[in-house]
């Protein structure tokens, strides 16, 4: 199915609802962001999720998502408090890797992802969290602010 607009909060909140994330706080600022995207966005909240789940385990007490504008694009920050990723590694965990099937779920992020001209980068501090910042280009994003985004 091609790219159309969707609802930023409504896709990850679908994504979520697949996984056990009751030992997190949660914490969301989505209102009104709506992004031009592959249908596959809601799978890419949920592999970002499920990240957490398997990498975070215990170490892990919440997930924040939020977006700020900066200039004409918007920055989509999806981050927790867990072990974070090492910078050795920050590039490479985007990377198609055929040992045992690891490293699909990255690898289909930054495709889905790239399909529309979004980016994503991994920006956290290892030790105190991961912190995936996506890159949402001027013209495939629109802020609704009205009650019913």
């Amino acid at each position: 199915n091609p790219a159309s607009w969707q609802n930023v909060r409504q896709a990850y909140l679908f994504a979520i609802s697949h996984l056990d994330l009751t030992h997190l706080e949660r914490k969301e600022d989505l209102e009104g962001l709506n992004i031009f995207a592959d249908p596959l966005l809601e799978k890419v909240f949920y592999n970002l999720a499920l990240n957490i789940v398997m990498h975070g385990k215990d170490k892990t007490s919440y997930l924040r998502v939020y977006y700020e504008k900066r200039d004409s694009d918007i920055i989509l920050f999806f981050e927790d408090d867990g072990p974070g990723i090492p910078e050795s590694i920050k590039e490479s965990i985007f990377s198609r890797r055929s040992e045992k099937k690891k490293g699909m779920g990255l690898y289909f992020v930054r495709e889905v992802l790239g399909i529309t001209g979004i980016s994503i980068y991994e920006t956290g501090i290892e030790g105190e969290g991961a912190r995936f910042e996506i890159f949402i280009p001027k013209g495939r994003y629109r802020i609704d602010k009205s009650k019913n985004s």
